[in-house]
């Protein structure tokens, strides 16, 4: 599996996905941010995470639609079918891959908010530690990026179990940006829904409405698990079509 692993990250930045992917991860994020938290001059991050987990509509097909589909139209999805490696090991491995990249990602766009904590240090001569509320922003701020990184997780899954059904990267793009797209606008949707029994399960499948726990600062052990849950069920498509493939 590491082997797969090592291949995959290292990949990325031998073609021209990996730099975009991070270019206009950090540029995004970093507009974003300008345009909401600092642009505000509010301590409030939730909106800032919330926009840019539309951003995820574009940005995670871009870091997986290349993951098995490139295999196939490089007729090199043999070789792995038949590496001595599990098939739970190879779908890991590209998972791990992706996820490794984006996380970074994540964690590198927390620059954003040192202009935040500097200028509540420039206040604090004015205002007492527990007037400027930085311990419950910190305290917000961490939450989401758990939050972002547990939706992550499960976009990236999708978007990996949607490139393992094609050899063409561009549809596989496509297919994931409808997909992921669809789940996001669910929660807007849901609001012009009459029937109650429709608003309740379409707000319980809702990974937005889940992601507001996230925003208010606590790490909820349901969102945790449904975010884990959307992560595990297709990574095990995705085994269950390789294991098909592998046999059939």
């Amino acid at each position: 599996m590491f082997a797969i692993y090592k291949k995959e990250l290292r990949s990325y930045f031998i073609n021209a996905i990996g730099y975009v992917f991070v270019g206009v991860f950090l540029a995004a994020a970093a507009i974003l941010c300008c345009y909401t938290t600092l642009g505000s001059q509010s301590y409030d991050a939730s909106s800032y995470f919330t926009m840019l987990i539309f951003a995820f509509i574009i940005l995670i097909p871009l870091l997986t639609m290349k993951l098995f589909a490139e295999e196939k139209k490089l007729r090199t999805e043999q070789l792995l079918l038949t590496a001595p490696v599990s098939i739970w090991e190879m779908v890991l491995g590209k998972f791990l891959a992706a996820f490794t990249l984006f996380t970074g990602c994540v964690l590198v766009s927390c620059i954003n908010f040192f202009p935040l904590y500097s200028y509540a240090r420039a206040e604090r001569a004015e205002a007492t530690y527990s007037e400027l509320h930085i311990g419950p922003v910190t305290a917000e701020i961490i939450s989401c990026l758990i939050g972002i990184i547990l939706l992550g997780a499960a976009f990236i899954s999708i978007g990996l179990f949607v490139s393992s059904l094609t050899e063409n990267q561009l549809a596989a793009a496509v297919v994931t940006v409808s997909i992921i797209f669809v789940m996001l606008i669910l929660d807007m949707v849901n609001k012009y829904i009459d029937v109650y029994a429709i608003r309740f399960v379409i707000s319980w499948i809702c990974v937005l409405s889940r992601f507001s726990n996230f925003t208010n600062g606590m790490l909820e052990f349901s969102s945790i698990l449904y975010y884990l849950s959307i992560t595990g069920v297709f990574l095990m498509l995705t085994v269950r079509i390789y294991d098909k493939r592998r046999w059939g």
